[in-house]
């Protein structure tokens, strides 16, 4: 075999359709968010971030950064170890105590990523649980079908949100058996909810436990930023609630809640756990002190959720077509990977916006987009940039607008 031909032809391949990705070099400007500094050619231009997952900011408030700082000062850089062998650091005890506090459960376990804890938390599950069968969405993230993949559990997949479907399939497993849906509460490229506690009614019915990804909810959704979970006052019926630290909370890691034992199962038997060096002290502060800010503080989600409305109407004057589902993501459909990136390569060239394509395989193939994120700090004046360069480029790219 001829491996240099075979990894040239297949980066040719993403290439020749559209499908090969640029990274942007970007420098994020502490306390001038959604501002960045995009390095290309030697050069750096500023420009105004669209799809940034940091959704209320937190990557730069000030309690953030400060509780950071303090932390590197007292406990150094790295944690040293395994949460096993030496890197147990109190900021860690602190924050998985503070993470039961949001969620209102039992205990709460650190990882390095949501996509870990989503990966190593179903793989040990389906694994270890006798005869265990997994129910899962069909739109569920890569990391949940890997982890599902991985545990060799029979995998169930049930119509995307699809409550017949799923009950159907549920219907044909023995009551008896082990039973595991997982489910995401707001889904990141569509921006819909799922129907939270129609999929816990049925998982009672069915004797089922519940696994909830909450990841593009936590730090947003209810009165004290739990979650969809919260919003709908069903916090208590989920067995397994995953949550990240990078997104609405500004840092990284992530985490799962629930009861003791559960937790206590995942932390004694999850490679992807036990083996893996823990995250440093600096960033369990910090992301300590971004949840305890929003548990008290409604400010930043109340301006993100008036920025997104801002936003929608902007972009319906300006006749750009985009899914709403009532969610702070908003979706603006191409529905082609070359044109895709030719629209957000002309918005950073041309109107230095920064919104990456998104494209297969992380979307179905027809239905590649711009994913637009807002935040609190995105001005009127931003907002009316964005709508007015997206027409212009849409138009001259020849993409239908809205009907």
């Amino acid at each position: 075999m001829n491996y240099n031909d075979f990894f040239n032809d297949n980066l040719n391949s993403l290439k020749s359709e559209g499908r090969y990705r640029v990274f942007a070099d970007l420098e994020k400007l502490a306390g001038d968010f959604p501002k960045a500094l995009n390095y290309s050619d030697s050069k750096a231009k500023e420009v105004i971030v669209w799809c940034s997952n940091d959704y209320l900011g937190m990557g730069q408030n000030r309690i953030v950064l400060d509780a950071m700082i303090e932390a590197i000062e007292k406990a150094g850089a790295g944690s040293g170890g395994t949460r096993n062998i030496s890197g147990t650091n109190h900021y860690h005890i602190l924050l998985e105590r503070e993470i039961c506090y949001l969620h209102q459960r039992e205990a709460a376990l650190l990882f390095n990523s949501g996509y870990l804890a989503n990966q190593a938390t179903l793989s040990t599950l389906g694994k270890k649980i006798p005869g265990c069968t997994i129910f899962s969405d069909e739109k569920n993230h890569a990391s949940m079908i890997l982890g599902i993949k991985n545990s060799g559990a029979k995998k169930v997949i049930f119509k995307h949100n699809c409550m017949k479907d799923l009950e159907n399939k549920l219907k044909k497993a023995d009551k008896s058996d082990a039973k595991i849906i997982a489910f995401e509460s707001l889904y990141s490229m569509d921006g819909d909810f799922s129907p939270v506690r129609e999929i816990v009614n049925l998982a009672k019915k069915y004797n089922a436990l519940t696994y909830l990804d909450e990841v593009h909810a936590v730090g947003i959704y209810g009165s004290r930023g739990s979650g969809v979970a919260e919003q709908e006052n069903i916090m208590n019926d989920i067995d397994i609630l995953q949550g990240t630290l990078a997104k609405a909370f500004g840092v990284m890691g992530g985490y799962i809640t629930g009861k003791k034992n559960i937790v206590d199962f995942i932390r004694s038997n999850a490679s992807g756990f036990i083996f893996t060096t823990s995250i440093p002290p600096c960033l369990a502060a910090g992301a300590y002190a971004a949840i305890r800010h929003l548990k008290f503080s409604s400010t930043e989600r109340k301006k993100l959720l008036s920025v997104v409305t801002s936003l929608k109407k902007n972009l319906r004057k300006a006749g750009i077509n985009f899914l709403d589902h009532g969610s702070h993501i908003i979706p603006v459909i191409v529905g082609d990977a070359k044109l895709c990136t030719q629209a957000s390569k002309l918005l950073l060239d041309n109107y230095a916006i920064y919104v990456q394509p998104i494209n297969y395989p992380t979307v179905p193939v027809g239905t590649e987009r711009l994913r637009l994120s807002a935040s609190p700090l995105h001005s009127d004046e931003m907002i009316s940039k964005l709508a007015r360069a997206l027409k212009e480029v849409f138009n001259e790219l020849n993409i239908k607008l809205a009907a």
